[in-house]
């Protein structure tokens, strides 16, 4: 039972512990306010569901499981010590099997800390090679808390003799005290206070420690952003007087709270493929560092470093394909593309200082509507002899089929648009074309920072497609999907926007187009980060491919959610790789371990660097690359 002095003790520690979270918060609203709180009901089911039952950060099991075995046994003595201030009658049976199960959560914690520091100390995984003095201090105050709560136990079991049998881990401490006989009250008052001030001390610590992300990634989970995967937020162009952001306060106040969110688990790391390719960037060190910029700024108002270049350097910056591997796998919902971006808008469109690839993609793309450059009066010539209607020609259609930029311009992928064109006619699909009338979806634009030139493209895309009464869209890119359905709604625009892969299999559900049996073949599929991570396609394409008589689809080691980039997003299609190694070059090792015989691919992109990979390691003669709808084309009877 508490004490007098002890009910004095807990408002000190709550006092420090406010008062530093207080403290904290300055350095959060720093920033510009954010989007108004929404949706409430389903915030708190995910704060339950990825805060308090850790789904996130079980998807990694080692881990995981560490984790939530010592947040458990964290809980618990709490727990312990609230319920020993009250009298509550409670079934005998039923107060057994709570005294049982809080012996047991607290042997998980020590299990937990026992696996954590082998882990951190001995096994010396790449993402915790930041590790700290906290981390170290902040293992051994838990494992204090625990030995601490079990040894108070153990002496209560040695002193009256009673209740062993609901406290297994209790009762063998028990006998460590068994021959200290009389010294055992004394003892056992001692490690009680010991135990509660380690659990005060705690508490007034939280907010100066590690133990900050306690309450940091637990709010982080619950004031989470509802906005899809990789959206971002719109420039004014009217008012606003800097396009992104050069200066850390010049983000907003979530995104500042990010920083404090995380965790330094290195789970964005260890899927990152610019750090894995070597690259500068790493995700749990951009995130570092500009959360010690952000403490820097809020206690020295003077800090004279600069943001871009002084704290984050630009090859940093550049070298993100946002594959949103980092975003997928962030237990706390941490973001760190929304953060690029911005210093990438800053760079391009506020102080100009990108690389010089970009400025010749701009121009293209300001020109001719394309990054290759090629002439906008020639959008269509892909379609020539096909016999393909074009909006304009007046003829009722249900969906129009937006090949984009690749489509029309891309000499190879050109025949996949082809390809899709004959499977649509022998299915009887009544669609239709832009044509010229067509523009850059906008993608690499926005990606590579120039929002001004991507919000004209996006623009005259709905505007034509608005104009012709468009309800349906077919694309074949997935840069484009993802910019038609998702980016472009904050345009006016309510089309329905699927895959080829979506569409096709539809098809063939239907029985509107048939697949006959080919040959044996071993595949390999690709998961697109834009397909996949953006847009959730995971199945589609592997049914497709599985419906092929004579198809064996094998799967690499990282695909599906934590499929590793082709090293073309972000806008990277058009820059060299001055760094480190080839993504693309990277991921198609990752193919040929799985000896196929072709790689399957929806994407442009994914297409051209896994092509350029193949040829790379001179498995031309044995191994091909193939777009899906190529695949289904072939196999169609």
């Amino acid at each position: 039972m508490l004490t007098l002095v002890d009910p004095l003790l807990i408002i000190i520690a709550l006092t420090v512990c406010v008062a530093g979270i207080v403290q904290r918060s300055r350095l959060w609203m720093m920033g510009r306010p954010g989007d108004a709180l929404e949706r409430t009901g389903t915030r708190m089911r995910s704060l339950l569901v990825d805060g308090i039952l850790h789904a996130r950060i079980l998807r990694d099991a080692f881990p995981g499981f560490m984790h939530l075995f010592i947040f458990l046994a964290f809980l618990a003595p709490v727990a312990a010590i609230v319920l020993a201030q009250f009298t509550v009658a409670v079934p005998g049976s039923f107060s057994g099997f709570i005294s049982v199960m809080l012996d047991l959560i607290g042997l998980a914690g020590l299990v937990g800390v026992g696996l954590a520091a082998w882990r951190r100390y001995v096994q010396k995984p790449d993402r915790l090679s930041d590790t700290k003095a906290e981390d170290g201090i902040a293992l051994l105050w838990v494992f204090a808390i625990l030995i601490t709560g079990f040894s108070v136990e153990g002496l209560r079991l040695a002193i009256t003799g009673q209740g062993a049998a609901t406290a297994p881990v209790g009762a063998l401490f028990s006998f460590v005290f068994m021959p200290l006989g009389a010294l055992q009250p004394g003892l056992h008052a001692l490690l009680w206070r010991v135990h509660m001030l380690l659990l005060l001390a705690l508490v007034a610590a939280l907010p100066y420690t590690k133990f900050l992300h306690l309450f940091t990634s637990a709010a982080n989970i619950f004031f989470k952003s509802f906005k899809h995967p990789g959206t971002f937020s719109q420039i004014n162009f009217e008012s606003a007087e800097v396009y992104g952001v050069s200066a850390i306060e010049e983000y907003t106040r979530k995104q500042l709270f990010d920083l404090d969110a995380c965790i330094r688990c290195g789970r964005c790391q260890d899927n990152c493929p610019a750090h894995l390719s070597e690259k500068p960037l790493s995700p749990k060190k951009l995130i570092q560092d500009m959360k010690a910029h952000m403490e820097e700024k809020g206690s020295h108002h003077g800090c004279e470093k600069a943001l871009i270049g002084d704290v984050i350097e630009h090859d940093v910056i550049w070298a993100c394909t946002m594959c949103l591997n980092c975003t997928e796998h962030c237990p706390v919902n941490d973001t760190t593309i929304d953060k690029t971006i911005e210093l990438r808008r800053y760079l391009v469109m506020t102080d100009p200082n990108f690389p010089a690839e970009a400025q010749g993609v701009f121009r293209n793309m300001e020109n001719n509507s394309n990054p290759w450059g090629v002439g906008a009066h020639t959008r269509a010539d892909w379609a020539a002899g096909l016999e393909v209607k074009t909006c304009a020609d007046g003829e009722p259609f249900d969906i129009l089929f937006y090949p984009g930029c690749a489509g029309a311009f891309d000499d190879r992928y050109k025949k996949v648009a082809t390809a899709l064109v004959k499977i649509m006619q022998k299915a009887g699909v009544r669609f239709a074309i832009l044509g010229t009338e067509e523009s850059c979806c906008g993608d690499s634009a926005r990606r590579l920072g120039n929002e001004y030139l991507y919000e004209s493209l996006a623009q005259a895309n709905v505007a034509a497609m608005q104009g012709y009464n468009v309800k349906k869209i077919l694309t074949i890119c997935p840069h484009c999907l993802n910019s038609l359905k998702n980016d472009y709604p904050a345009y006016g625009s309510s089309f329905e926007v699927v895959h080829s892969t979506e569409f096709l299999l539809e098809l063939v559900q239907q029985g509107r187009i048939k697949l006959k049996g080919g040959d044996p073949v071993k595949v390999c599929y690709h998961d697109s980060c834009f397909l996949g991570r953006y847009n959730g396609i995971y199945d589609q394409p592997r049914t497709l491919l599985s419906s092929i008589k004579g198809v064996k689809l094998v799967e690499m080691k990282r695909s599906r959610t934590r499929s590793f980039c082709c090293g073309a997003g972000g806008g990277r299609m058009w820059l060299e790789e001055h760094h480190g190694k080839r993504i693309n070059e990277m991921r198609t090792d990752q193919a040929l371990e799985t000896q196929p015989n072709a790689i399957a691919t929806a994407c442009p992109y994914c297409l051209t660097m896994l092509d350029d990979g193949i040829k790379a390691r001179e498995k031309g003669e044995s191994v091909k690359s193939l777009d899906i709808v190529e695949f289904i084309l072939n196999a169609m009877e």
